[in-house]
């Protein structure tokens, strides 16, 4: 496995509607595995191929609390396919956006159809933090970042931030480093 860097916006890679994966091989595999490894390591609760630079519809979370057992999610091609009426507000930040946070109001619960790393068709009913951050990522593969659901005011702040911190080196596209364990 590989720690993979993270791009930071704002970057003309994260714009970019992501491509279809068309077979669960040994690839998408490794990318996987690659994946949730540099997510860990960021640390981060999602990450989706984009943000390392891969236009495909591929994103790894894990929602499980501090105090739980790790609970990895490998997600192919995923699509919401249903959406709850009622809403709810979370305090969202994002890897690619590091040091900003802000609140993003999104549907309270999604159902998520995906491939798994079998590429056996899956459903996932999903709520709290774990709908959340699913709906985060799976707007990552649209092109769309956490920023683009905030007042333009709010985002091109935090962009113009983002911009003058690449500058001045402080964010740099590099692999997160290597948990120790």
């Amino acid at each position: 496995m590989a720690l993979l860097p993270i791009i930071v916006a704002p970057d003309p890679r994260l714009k970019v509607k992501a491509t279809p994966v068309e077979t669960v091989d040994a690839e998408v595999r490794t990318l996987l595995d690659d994946m949730l490894e540099t997510m860990y390591a960021a640390p981060g609760v999602g990450l989706a191929a984009p943000q390392i630079g891969v236009t495909r519809r591929v994103i790894v979370v894990d929602a499980a609390d501090r105090n739980e057992p790790p609970a990895p999610l490998k997600l192919v091609n995923p699509e919401v396919i249903w959406a709850s009426d009622d809403l709810s507000s979370y305090e969202e930040g994002c890897l690619s956006v590091p040091d900003h946070y802000d609140d993003v109001v999104r549907p309270a619960r999604v159902r998520v159809r995906y491939l798994d790393e079998t590429g056996t068709s899956k459903e996932l009913d999903a709520d709290g933090l774990l709908a959340v951050v699913l709906q985060h990522e799976i707007d990552h593969l649209n092109g769309t970042l956490f920023v683009d659901h905030l007042s333009s005011l709010k985002r091109n702040m935090i962009l113009r931030k983002l911009t003058k911190g690449k500058k001045n080196g402080d964010y740099e596209e590099k692999a997160p480093k290597p948990r120790s364990a």
